[in-house]
């Protein structure tokens, strides 16, 4: 085991706007994310002398401290076969000298960590070595599929993040929902709050002290026993989709966490086999041509085939 000494080091132009456990994991090379986390939650990493959060963005100036940490000599970046990195390449849906979006398959987590050797952002440093700065812009649950933003340059990274937080980029979703979504519903303005239970199991949750959530959904088509939705964020809290349509009467199919076992069965016979929800459109500005885009990762056949399948059981029962 390497023995890494304490460190103090200012940030600078390039890392300014960057989470500090990406920092943390450009810093300490060899260290497993779990002891990244690990090590921020105990408060062993100070930010300007303070405590801080792996998601915390740091700013120029800022000084962070690094605590005396033991690091694996042998572990370095995950292997990966020749056609795992070959099938990336069909995951691209644009790319340039500044970004890289894909569509992230369904099952695959962002990064690793938790369990998890490697994610998207691993496998994407694989099959572009040369984009030594390629960091994640924003993320998507494990379980969700879709359209995913990363960065090549710091500099981007930050543009982009302050759209983010501006609300200049705009994230559409769908989703297949169990039973007849009412046309008429379209704003969900409801608190979310994470919270633990006793078995350790974290849950997000409606609570009047949670943090102030809004998701606005519109009926594409459904009969008695689903729906296809269109869900747009106003806000980005953990499991805020699931957790809307669920206190809506309206749980997404195949959510193990949040949805109906009855309704989940059903979706189950159809064939649908994993969550119904997909990160369909991101609209931002290109940092560098300043121009607005639009990217789509195409549907899923498996949504409209679904429901197609629910609503015949539905019209023959």
């Amino acid at each position: 085991m390497a023995y890494q000494q304490v460190q103090k080091v200012r940030v600078g132009e390039e890392d300014a706007g960057q989470r500090l456990d990406n920092f943390l994991m450009r810093r300490l090379r060899k260290a497993p994310r779990a002891l990244i986390y690990r090590i921020v939650r105990k408060g062993e990493v100070r930010v300007n002398g303070r405590r801080a959060k792996v998601s915390d963005r740091l700013q120029v100036g800022d000084e962070v401290r690094i605590p005396p940490t033991r690091l694996p000599e042998a572990e370095g970046k995950p292997v990966f076969r020749d056609d795992a990195v070959a099938r990336f390449e069909a995951l691209v849906l644009y790319e340039d000298a500044d970004i890289l979006v894909l569509n992230k398959p369904p099952g695959m987590a962002v990064h690793g960590g938790s369990g998890l050797s490697w994610g998207v952002i691993e496998l994407a440093r694989a099959a572009r070595p040369h984009a030594r700065r390629l960091e994640l812009v924003h993320r998507l649950d494990r379980d969700t599929s879709g359209v995913l933003l990363l960065a090549k340059k710091a500099s981007v990274l930050k543009a982009l993040h302050e759209q983010v937080r501006g609300q200049g980029m705009t994230k559409l979703y769908r989703a297949l929902v169990a039973g007849q979504w009412p046309a008429q519903r379209r704003k969900v303005a409801l608190p979310l709050r994470k919270n633990t239970l006793k078995s350790g199991e974290r849950m997000v949750v409606v609570a009047d002290d949670g943090k102030p959530s809004l998701s606005y959904f519109r009926l594409v088509q459904g009969c008695e026993r689903a729906s296809d939705v269109e869900v747009s964020l106003k806000t980005g809290r953990t499991h805020q989709i699931r957790v809307h349509a669920q206190a809506s009467g309206h749980p997404l199919l195949g959510d193990e966490k949040y949805g109906d076992r009855a309704a989940n069965q059903m979706a189950r016979r159809c064939g649908l086999k994993r969550l119904a929800l997909h990160a369909w459109r991101l609209g931002f500005i290109h940092p560098a041509t300043e121009q607005r885009m639009e990217v789509e990762a195409p549907l899923p056949d498996l949504f409209p085939q679904t429901l197609t399948c629910l609503c015949r059981k539905d019209h023959n029962d």
